[in-house]
């Protein structure tokens, strides 16, 4: 009597990994599809095809197609910092439509190649370009990235061969949540035009949170400085980030209307008069204003000691501003272009002016 082989033959493990590679190739042409047909990161955006939902949670694999789609004369760049801007309000002030594709967080280095992209699809009648200290560290050249994922193919000129980059769980999730937005289900993370209030709801404030988060801030810094080890950035220290600035000014159109922008931080988030940290952000600013001047942008300065940088209660920390702060900044900018003057309240200074 022979006992019956509890593996199975040779044959029968053949037709079962032939079996599972072919349900295998199958899921993943299934799954190639399916991102495909959603297309996620709008790799088929263009002008006459709008993108679709914003939808991933990382704004660098989202605002690609916001910048390709030729939807948008009007754009901000920047952080957080200038993240709060409505697009709406800058659309009352300016004309035209604007997208806000302000990035947390963003380094020179991504915030230089979601512009470049934007300028290659577009003809802009304004720009905004928002201006943090990173701009002006000596390493901006090497520190381009952070640890979010930063997908380079989706900032190439002609992205549309890339849909096999994208055939992975996030993007797949992704074209998952992008179905169920179409179908009614559930809200597109970001608006059409990158648009988002990233605060709390104005109505959950609790100042006392906001003055302790700004003094720790303040406190950290302090002990950072005190430590032995502690070097200031010199003055006049390289900047090489800067080159992207001049670079993106001169490929916006002449009529374009472009401003140059040193987002309001709270004061304990500036220099201090005298300190070397002072003197690095003044050399900064009359860098960043000779290369605006010389493609005839407006700079505005709001990182100065004002009536908003001044007032603990404008701020939810040292760096993110409140939405009434946000509303005043458009204003103030359309009556700098106006005008060419600093504001006579002192809260923003003008360091360029093209009329």
């Amino acid at each position: 009597m022979t006992r019956a082989n509890p593996a199975g033959t040779p044959s029968e493990w053949r037709h079962f990994v032939l079996l599972f590679l072919g349900v295998a190739a199958l899921a993943g042409l299934a799954c190639i599809g399916f991102v495909a047909a959603l297309d996620p990161y709008g790799l088929r955006a263009g002008p006459g095809r709008a993108p679709g939902p914003l939808m991933d949670g990382n704004q660098r694999f989202m605002y690609p197609q916001v910048a390709r789609s030729g939807t948008y004369d009007g754009a901000v760049f920047g952080t957080s910092t200038l993240r709060l801007l409505d697009p709406a309000a800058l659309e009352r002030a300016f004309g035209g439509r604007f997208a806000n594709l302000s990035m947390n967080a963003a380094t020179p280095y991504e915030q230089a190649e979601l512009a470049r992209l934007y300028l290659r699809h577009n003809r802009p009648k304004a720009l905004v370009f928002g201006i943090d200290p990173t701009w002006c560290e000596p390493e901006a050249a090497e520190r381009r990235l952070t640890f979010r994922a930063f997908p380079a193919w989706l900032y190439l000129p002609d992205a549309a061969w890339a849909v096999l980059r994208q055939v992975n769980g996030q993007s797949v999730s992704t074209a998952a949540d992008a179905l169920l937005s179409r179908l009614g289900i559930v809200r597109a993370r970001l608006a059409a035009n990158g648009y988002a209030v990233f605060t709390p709801p104005e109505g959950f404030y609790d100042a006392a949170r906001a003055q302790a988060h700004i003094r720790s801030a303040r406190a950290a810094q302090a002990a950072a400085e005190a430590e032995p080890g502690y070097r200031p950035t010199p003055a006049d220290a390289p900047m090489p980030a800067l080159g992207w600035l001049d670079a993106l000014l001169g490929q916006a159109p002449p009529e374009t209307r472009t401003f140059v922008v040193f987002p309001p931080v709270h004061v304990a988030q500036q220099g201090a008069p005298g300190s070397p940290a002072a003197e690095r952000e003044a050399a900064c600013k009359a860098a960043v204003t000779r290369i605006g001047a010389a493609h005839g942008a407006t700079v505005v300065d709001f990182r100065i000691p004002s009536p908003i940088t001044r007032q603990d209660t404008n701020y939810w920390d040292p760096l993110h501003y409140r939405l009434p702060i946000a509303a005043r900044i458009v204003a103030d900018l359309k009556a700098a272009q106006e005008s060419g003057r600093d504001d006579p309240e002192g809260s923003y200074r003008v360091l360029a002016h093209a009329p």
